[in-house]
């Protein structure tokens, strides 16, 4: 497993196709960001990290979810992430909150070990990786043990049903603090009926409701990622609505009222709800 070294600088990973337990990574070098790496598993992207900037979000949605978070964090977290790839949020999120702790999951452990090796990530207890599925994971933890919890698993452009039930919903709910947030990338097609759904089922759990996309993606003009955000607590505010709309990619931030009023014609969905039953949770090539 080659590293290469650069002018001086701190050795980086080698770009180049690695098996791992679900097929390949691939790491492509970032042409704009000199020692940024963006990762590939089985062809889609998954993650980025720049070397030199923990700071540096380059997926926009991960921007969203991390303004999200701090503005009502502005003490050291305990977060638990539900997909962990390359752990850019988790880095990201201990540079801007010295002290927090980060629970990564993720079913592939050679891909773990790997961006471990490539990524220099930090150590427990500041952000430990878990091997395991992210449902069995979850409902294997104490109650109120975090004060957020992020859903970021796709297995290609999937994201596994039993993720996206109420009873796992509820289990999330119960290893949340009381008032703590759990956010969810949903990935949808135009007609926007998966985000209406899981909305509805977040909302069913949850006494507190957000929404928050671009707007192109919340008028069904394209297909991409929205954030559905549950708590018991408010949600939202106007500086966090100012820093949304302010961003590279301005997105709005749909609060409790209209995010319900979004997926007042869905109903939750469940463990024995059978397949054609559904939303489609893939993106269609």
């Amino acid at each position: 497993m080659g590293r290469q070294r650069s002018g001086g600088r701190a050795p980086g990973p080698t770009p180049g196709v690695y098996p791992i337990d679900s097929g390949t990574a691939e790491l492509i070098q970032d042409r704009d960001h000199p020692r940024g790496y963006l990762l590939l598993v089985n062809g889609v992207e998954s993650s980025h990290i720049d070397l030199s900037d923990p700071g540096w979000l380059d997926f926009e949605y991960l921007r969203w979810i991390a303004a999200v978070i701090l503005d009502r964090a502005p003490e050291p977290l305990r977060v638990l992430h539900l997909g962990a790839a390359g752990c850019s949020l988790a880095r990201y999120l201990i540079d801007a909150r010295p002290g927090s702790q980060h629970l990564a999951v993720d079913s592939d452990g050679e891909l773990a070990r790997l961006v471990r090796e490539w990524f220099d990530l930090p150590r427990a207890p500041a952000l430990r990786i878990r091997v395991g599925d992210a449902r069995a994971v979850t409902e294997s933890l104490p109650d109120g043990g975090f004060g957020v919890v992020v859903r970021d698993v796709f297995v290609g452009a999937l994201t596994p049903s039993p993720l996206t039930t109420m009873e796992f919903t509820r289990q999330v709910h119960r290893v949340l603090v009381p008032g703590g947030l759990y956010l969810v990338n949903c990935a949808d097609t135009p007609d926007l009926r998966l985000l209406r759904a899981e909305a509805a089922t977040i909302g069913a759990v949850f006494g507190q409701l957000a929404i928050v996309a671009d707007p192109p993606m919340l008028k069904g003009r394209r297909r991409g990622n929205v954030i559905i955000v549950g708590s018991d607590s408010q949600l939202g505010g106007p500086a966090l609505v100012r820093e949304l709309l302010g961003g590279a990619v301005p997105a709005q931030f749909w609060g409790n009222g209209r995010a319900r009023a979004a997926a007042a014609q869905m109903l939750p969905l469940l463990d024995a709800q059978p397949a054609s039953d559904r939303p489609d949770q893939k993106i269609p090539d």
